[in-house]
């Protein structure tokens, strides 16, 4: 338990390994056709944004099970 956490009388779980991980640009292929580049790209994009919502109802939930406010 770190001195902030015994400080605010609770542990706070661990952020999962997956909400802390960065999404990588799609590779770029040379002599492959740009659709396909950016068909990849927005997938990559699409992970980015599913992880930015798993982050937020991470947070959400730690605010309502500790009654803690941003």
């Amino acid at each position: 338990m770190t001195k902030g956490q015994a400080a605010a009388g609770m542990a706070l779980p661990p952020l999962p390994d997956d909400l802390l991980r960065q999404e990588a640009h799609a590779p770029v292929v040379e002599g492959e056709p740009v659709i396909a580049i950016l068909a990849r790209e927005r997938q990559a994009l699409d992970r980015a944004n599913a992880r930015q919502g798993r982050t937020v109802r991470f947070y959400a939930d730690l605010t309502t099970r500790y009654g803690a406010r941003p």
